[in-house]
């Protein structure tokens, strides 16, 4: 279900551009913000052009707002889609989360004013949230001509309906299963949600649809304390992947076989080397369950 080779990806920053083009290290695909290239012409549109014409490119949405309850803005899936026909991406990925609304009441469009939150914010799992959301994929599906993968949240606090990983899980298949859409698991989102909310991470990945996972993420996370004094973990994406994370992404390998692998790295943003090394990590992993041997299972052993 995609084009991104079984191998390993990293986030791209332009400060990495020449490392990325010189390099003979373990990086075979790179991932951008979409909306970062949304503009006509210029040098960092140049770079990633160039970039595409040595490696495969995978576009990261942020501001589709799946999750809201309205449909996706029909300008910005214009812009999206002129941006998709000219790189001609591997794939395309969005977040299971909503960062606008039209407080008024009034459809948002691209004629009105929607109020946008400057983060990507949590959906109740309800059978009302479901079918929206899975409406809302489904045009977005249509106006960018591709199927496109969608990845799970970071959770801080239990909304509605979030009372165990079964009710991501479930929510997650059932996307799937009623848009035909794809999975960008997020191995680091899956251990901050369940150390946050007390869930159980065998469990998350017992109730994945392995199937449909295009495309995995590695990220740090950093740990604060709540006001009761009650430990946090944050998804920062400003630090080496933490050993339990890099556990959890074994676990998911042995039950889904070798995926197209990402190290995330967006803040503190480190020098070339270090982004190597996380890479290599990943790929003596991956390595381990790309041979013949490693065949994709139902469930976790």
């Amino acid at each position: 279900m995609t084009d991104l080779p079984g191998a390993i990806g990293v986030g791209f920053k332009p400060c990495h551009f020449p490392h990325l083009l010189a390099s003979q290290g373990p990086v075979r695909w790179a991932e951008v913000h979409a909306e970062n290239y949304l503009m006509e012409g210029g040098s960092m549109r140049a770079q990633l052009f160039e970039l595409r014409s040595y490696m495969p490119i995978s576009l990261h949405g942020v501001g589709l707002s799946l999750g809201g309850a309205q449909k996706p803005d029909a300008a910005h899936l214009a812009r999206l889609r002129g941006l998709i026909d000219e790189l001609k991406p591997a794939q395309f990925s969005e977040h299971l989360a909503w960062s606008t609304h039209d407080w008024d009441g009034n459809a948002a469009s691209s004629e009105g004013a929607p109020s946008f939150a400057n983060d990507l914010l949590p959906v109740v799992y309800s059978p009302e949230t479901l079918a929206r959301v899975a409406a809302n994929i489904d045009a977005a599906q249509q106006a960018l001509g591709r199927k496109i993968l969608i990845e799970n949240p970071s959770l801080y606090l239990a909304a509605q309906g979030c009372d165990s990983a079964a009710a991501e899980t479930d929510f997650l298949s059932a996307l799937v299963a009623q848009s035909g859409c794809g999975l960008l698991v997020d191995v680091n989102n899956i251990f901050v949600t369940c150390h946050n909310l007390g869930w159980d991470r065998e469990a998350y990945l017992r109730g994945l649809p392995l199937a449909a996972i295009g495309e995995v993420h590695l990220a740090g996370h950093a740990s604060d304390t709540d006001a009761a004094g009650t430990p946090v973990l944050i998804d920062h994406h400003g630090a080496p992947v933490a050993p339990e994370v890099w556990a959890l992404y074994e676990d998911l390998l042995k039950a889904s076989g070798p995926l197209p692998s990402l190290i995330e790295w967006d803040t503190n943003v480190p020098e070339w080397p270090v982004l190597q090394a996380e890479c290599a990590k990943a790929e003596a992993i991956l390595t381990r369950f790309s041979g013949a041997e490693s065949q994709p299972k139902e469930s976790v052993a």
